[in-house]
């Protein structure tokens, strides 16, 4: 028998707080659809937040799990990440069932959003937890009467000890976008070892990636794999950047590595009445 699960506040923002009955635990804000935690079962928070983050209308959380739509950074004539990061989400739902729990969101078009993307449209964003992992679905719909193209991403940062211990593998053989060298290239190691400026754009990701952590006496394997997502994005903005953003502190980059399911190279073209759906699941091995 499954149970609803009542809204909270987060912030001073409202939040639905989702926790399975193994204790699987994750957190998401209305405003922005935006993921802010995720415990798994046993397990600690895998999700960065930063402490300097806003917690506003109409601004974007740095950190956690934002929704990228319909543009992906500045690629296009609209804000920087498009406008579903910051405008409020309804919720559809929210319950815990037998073995997970479950929040489904929804964004759909307004007077603010067609003056500047002229298009009907509707997001859903399912969110699923339950034991050491966790789904999270972005579907859209075309509710208009004219074709419409958008990119993607939900722009994953994924928490971590120290940047130095952080590696990640499964982009072997992959071509990427360099945007630090504004240059395509080809990853010719298994091994990605985070550091310094990092900002990459991988195409035709088929397999899945995992984020590993050594530490002296601990090990993190992050499992992350992707469905309807062409693309994957790895970025880590190291310190001169980081020391630049006005909403993360100074050193705080090591402790972050962004890992995003993504469509950007090939945007998504939907006729009237086409849906599109993609999906990332994260599984703490």
């Amino acid at each position: 028998m499954s149970k609803p699960i009542p809204l909270s506040r987060h912030q001073g923002l409202d939040a639905i707080h989702l926790e399975s009955p193994d204790g699987a635990s994750a957190t998401v804000l209305l405003h922005g659809g935006h993921l802010l935690s995720w415990v798994p079962a046993g397990g600690v928070e895998q999700l960065y937040v930063s402490p300097d983050s806003a917690f506003a209308l109409g601004q974007a959380v740095r950190g956690g799990v934002p929704v990228i739509f319909p543009q992906f950074s500045a690629r296009g004539p609209l804000q920087r990440h498009g406008f579903a990061r910051s405008k409020p989400w309804a919720l559809v739902m929210a319950e815990q069932g037998a073995d997970d729990a479950l929040a489904v969101l929804r964004l759909t078009d307004d007077a603010a959003t067609r003056m500047f993307w002229p298009h009907a449209f509707e997001l859903e964003l399912s969110l699923r937890v339950s034991g050491r992992s966790l789904q999270i679905e972005l579907a859209c719909e075309n509710k208009g009467e004219e074709a419409f193209d958008f990119t993607t991403a939900l722009h994953s940062y994924f928490r971590i000890n120290d940047l130095d211990e952080a590696s990640v593998q499964g982009l072997s053989g992959l071509h990427y976008w360099d945007a630090v060298d504004s240059v395509e290239k080809q990853q010719r190691v298994d091994l990605l070892l985070p550091g310094g400026d990092l900002d990459r754009i991988y195409h035709q990701v088929k397999e899945p990636l995992l984020l590993r952590e050594q530490g002296i006496s601990t090990e993190r394997r992050l499992q992350i794999q992707h469905q309807g997502f062409d693309d994957a994005v790895v970025w880590n903005p190291g310190a001169e950047k980081c020391a630049a953003l006005a909403d993360v502190p100074d050193a705080d980059y090591k402790k972050f590595l962004c890992i995003e399911a993504a469509t950007i190279e090939r945007p998504i073209r939907l006729q009237a009445g086409e849906s599109w759906v993609g999906r990332q699941d994260l599984t703490l091995l």
